[in-house]
């Protein structure tokens, strides 16, 4: 679950630090007053699309981090050690800066923006305010349900297995329809093929050529300034070392040359000449070794110029030939079939396709078997939530063509009224149905999650009265078991909450800035009661906030 979120200069939050637990948390504050800053820095931690317009005025950049205690996801765990990174802790962090770039780290870990939104889908589930619109959407059912019956492993495979089909479809017209073309292609090929084999360029050559062509280049220049070097240091005319020798004898002859400073010196001088006689001997050591070779020399140049002239002539950079023939020869090999190979891709079609539709009609038995359930439950929500007549039902058929998720259609069907028949949602519910509809069926959804922190965006729009009661009851129940976050504008919702996060809005002179504090019992009151009454509180609401407040809390002990 979520244990800490840490924004700094992010719209216009300048520094905020939240400890967050268990249960269900009520997030609540006037409108405008920055609930939905709290979730953008959150879903920018989860790998939302960030802008310049994220970052607080005259500030550098924002950042933001959100710490996870996985203990309980053994999924997030296992993401993680698949990039053997560290999986006793989820700590993730995305920086903005004022240019609109951004960075991103996974456990102090460098990752990219997709690598946050992949590891969040298995951290966080986030339910927004304008979920009942995304149920007009039919493809919303089926993901639903899918999501419902456990399908998200089956569907993710058969959906591969889907691509895969299609693509041998399309390779099979295009050697159907291009047959000229793939019989030029495969000429030019060979050839150019052939001429990469004949250079045979070995991996790490070209490297070693270079390195080769500037050594015999300068060998001559190298061989002349390595001999000056060995004689400076010894050599028939003098050099360093005799020098050393004679001031070494001198000083040896010396009153008190075996002791005190003059003992130091003879040391230094001593470790000097050893120094110089082991790097005389290297110098020429080297020198006697460098030879003159201009016959290798031009060898090493020709095939240096054979090396670039087919780079260019193939548009690439040199050290890129090895990379380049490797493809152009796995190209040919799968052109080389000639006619065998069309009758060998039409047989692969037909058999993944075949593989296809046995895994589709799998699944399409496990949604069928999964919709009763799905709507009895969601059945079972609407009558808490003063919907009891209405009769929900999951309707799945069969679609004329194949979808990578499948050959099925869903449909949430409502009959909001006893003796009509079930019809799409988009026929038959009004504005407040809907929005109760679309509540019942995201808690239903999120009972059956494996997600441990679960985050609802005013999913209680159109509902008041003992209806938002009920609300904050079945987003209570849902946080007994695992962390529910709830934005909410009813105080009927927020009276039921474990814990209570208030937002306000600050104008401190020209500077406007979002505080965000979890209150104890007495500022949980005063936020009831200015949600129940508005900005001035009187002595009665504030007695009904109390009220409220323990009465809600008090049911569940």
């Amino acid at each position: 679950m979520l244990v800490q979120l840490a924004i700094r200069d992010f719209a216009i939050v300048d520094s905020l630090d939240l400890d967050l637990h268990g249960g269900m948390t009520a997030i609540t504050g006037e409108t405008g007053a920055g609930k939905s800053i709290l979730l953008g820095a959150l879903a920018l931690c989860l790998g939302e699309r960030g802008d310049a317009g994220s970052v607080r005025h005259e500030a550098k950049r924002a950042d933001l981090s959100a710490r996870f205690d996985i203990a309980s996801l053994p999924t997030a765990r296992a993401w993680l050690e698949s990039r053997e990174l560290p999986s006793d802790d989820c700590l993730l962090r995305r920086v903005i800066a004022a240019n609109g770039r951004s960075k991103a780290w996974i456990n102090g870990q460098p990752c990219t923006v997709s690598d946050l939104k992949a590891l969040g889908e298995h951290l966080i589930e986030i339910h927004g305010q304008h979920a009942h619109q995304a149920l007009l959407r039919e493809d919303t059912h089926l993901r639903l349900l899918d999501d419902f019956a456990g399908q998200g492993q089956a569907i993710a495979e058969l959906g591969e297995m889907f691509r895969h089909w299609q693509g041998l479809r399309r390779r099979l017209k295009r050697l159907a329809d291009s047959g000229d073309e793939i019989q030029a292609r495969r000429q030019l090929l060979r050839y150019q093929v052939e001429e990469l084999d004949q250079l045979a360029l070995a991996d790490g050559e070209l490297q070693s050529l270079e390195q080769e062509q500037e050594a015999l280049a300068h060998a001559e220049e190298t061989l002349q300034e390595t001999q000056f070097a060995a004689d400076c240091c010894d050599s028939d005319e003098g050099g360093a070392l005799g020098l050393l020798h004679q001031a070494l004898a001198r000083l040896g002859n010396l009153p008190g040359a075996n002791h005190g400073p003059l003992a130091e010196a003879r040391g230094m001088l001593g470790e000097a000449q050893i120094q110089i006689e082991e790097a005389a001997r290297e110098l020429h050591h080297f020198a006697e070794h460098t030879e003159l070779d201009p016959e290798r020399l031009a060898e090493v140049e020709a095939r240096l110029g054979e090396v670039h002239r087919i780079a260019r002539k193939h548009h690439v950079m040199p050290e890129e030939l090895i990379d380049l023939h490797a493809r152009l020869r796995a190209e040919l090999d799968s052109l080389e079939g000639g006619e065998n190979d069309l009758e060998a891709l039409t047989a692969e079609v037909e058999s993944t396709r075949d593989a296809y539709r046995s895994c589709a009609r799998s699944i399409g038995e496990a949604r069928r078997q999964a919709a009763d359930a799905f709507g009895k439950e969601v059945q079972d929500q609407l009558g808490f939530l003063a919907m009891d007549k209405a009769r929900f039902e999951v309707e799945v058929t069969g679609r004329d063509t194949p979808q990578a998720d499948g050959m099925d259609a869903v449909r949430f069907l409502i009959s909001a009224n006893p003796g009509q028949p079930a019809r799409p949602l988009t026929k038959v519910a009004s504005g407040g149905e809907l929005s109760r509809i679309s509540l019942a069926i995201q808690v239903v959804a999120a009972s059956h999650s494996t997600i441990a922190t679960l985050v609802f965006d005013e999913v209680d729009v159109g509902v008041s009265g003992a209806t938002a009661e009920i609300v904050g009851q079945l987003l209570r129940r849902l946080g007994q078991s695992g962390q529910v976050m709830t934005v909410t504008h009813l105080p009927q919702v927020a009276a039921q909450a474990h814990q209570h996060l208030h937002i306000a809005k600050q104008a401190e002179e020209d500077v406007t800035l979002t505080q965000m504090a979890l209150l104890d019992e007495a500022g949980r009151v005063r936020e009831l009661a200015r949600m129940l009454g508005g900005v001035h509180l009187s002595n009665r609401t504030l007695a009904h906030a109390r009220e409220m407040l323990s009465a809600s809390q008090g049911a569940h002990h």
